[in-house]
């Protein structure tokens, strides 16, 4: 049963703190996360937080803050510091904030500054209530979630101990229990170089390439995208990137695939790593072609959910519907985020955050002041309700 606490945000120092961070540039790469973690440890260590700071590259970092009020469950909120590069076609500088229309404009405003301000005024709120709440409330905010989640995945492997997570990203303030993953190989096609006069004295790769592409094609419409869940919808195989060749007069001895394969709950990253090794060698059994797996390029990770009848998400989404969230989900991402990492140190997640994934990494990128007020609500009243007194 949902019990609020009766304090209320402090809308000003919301919008300032948001101001604050926005201005401290962690475009990723390269990063410089330290400024932001910085900042967070001088915000919350005056109200009685344990902080550490974990710089595992130089500016690279990630922090933890821990509040220990009497036994009970850990409960983490956690999202990222970095952000995507500005790029061009702003409005007005992407590192001011400004406010117009009801809403928060600025790099990071939804993603994920937004609910990383959002997170900080509530843990604020359950700092000065701790006489109706007990267990160990977590403030876990890292680095790298936009290229590799260098930092969630580094601190997932020193095995802290986490009942319910709640992991911060723009979701327009409703719940999404589960997310894709994503496994991105780089397949190299080999061919036999030769002069471009005398094409028939080697073999040429990217026509070599052409025969394993139309087997990816095939692999995903035959069996992958059959490969469904009810939240994220189907898997998927395809090739979002090419090159093939070092000069115009010379036949290629080679050309390179980049396969992007997204994964849903329940498959496993090293089975389906597995499936596309043996792609390539059924494309040699059948053509003849030549190929081999080069690297695995970084990605967020892999697929996870938890399941709606788990305490975080009835939680989650009862704190929404109090908060005037007519239709909270639960919902499914499309893409990833640090939730898998979370998730398997044995902590329950969920995602929540204002903002809407449809304007991040966009230039305009905004919050709505008033979601980004209200997932203060939401994430206050979910940690409240989960720490049981």
């Amino acid at each position: 049963m949902l019990n609020p606490v009766s304090a209320a945000p402090d809308i000003a120092r919301m919008k300032r703190e948001l101001a604050e961070l926005v201005a401290l540039r962690t475009e990723n790469p390269p990063g410089r996360e330290i400024d932001a973690a910085l900042y967070i440890r001088d915000a919350l260590a005056p109200l009685g937080f344990e902080i550490a700071l974990d710089e595992y590259k130089p500016g690279r970092v990630n922090i933890e803050a821990k509040l220990v009020n009497g036994p009970g469950p850990v409960f983490a909120f956690n999202t990222h510091m970095d952000v995507v590069p500005a790029g061009d076609g702003w409005s007005s500088d992407p590192f001011v904030l400004r406010e117009a229309g009801g809403n928060l404009y600025g790099r990071g405003a939804c993603d994920c500054k937004g609910p990383l301000a959002a997170m900080l005024e509530a843990v604020r709120m359950l700092a000065a209530d701790r006489a109706n709440w007990s267990g160990t409330l977590l403030a876990v905010f890292v680095g790298d979630e936009e290229i590799a989640s260098e930092g969630a995945k580094l601190y997932a492997s020193r095995k802290p101990s986490i009942d319910y997570a709640v992991v911060g990203e723009p979701t327009s303030n409703t719940v999404y229990s589960a997310h894709k993953g994503s496994l991105r190989p780089l397949v190299r096609v080999l061919g036999v170089p030769a002069h471009s006069g005398s094409p028939h004295l080697g073999e040429n790769a990217i026509y070599r390439a052409g025969e394993l592409l139309a087997l990816v094609a095939q692999a995903h419409e035959t069996d992958i995208r059959h490969r469904s869940h009810p939240l994220v919808g189907g898997a998927s195989l395809t090739v979002t990137r090419i090159h093939g060749g070092h000069a115009d007069n010379v036949l290629p001895g080679a050309c390179e695939l980049l396969l992007d394969r997204r994964l849903v709950p329940g498959e496993d990253e090293e089975q389906v790593k597995a499936d596309i090794a043996a792609l390539l060698v059924r494309a040699h059994e059948m053509t003849g072609l030549r190929a081999e797996i080069v690297e695995w390029k970084p990605t967020t990770g892999g697929a996870t959910e938890t399941a709606a009848d788990r305490p975080v998400v009835q939680a989650s989404l009862a704190a929404c519907r109090a908060h005037g969230i007519a239709d909270p989900g639960p919902f499914g991402f499309q893409g990833a985020c640090d939730l898998v990492h979370f998730r398997s140190t044995g902590a329950e997640g969920v995602v929540i955050g204002p903002g809407s994934l449809s304007v991040a990494h966009k230039a305009d990128e905004f919050v709505p002041l008033d979601e980004f007020v209200t997932s203060s609500l939401i994430y206050r009243d979910i940690a409240r309700n989960l720490l049981t007194a």
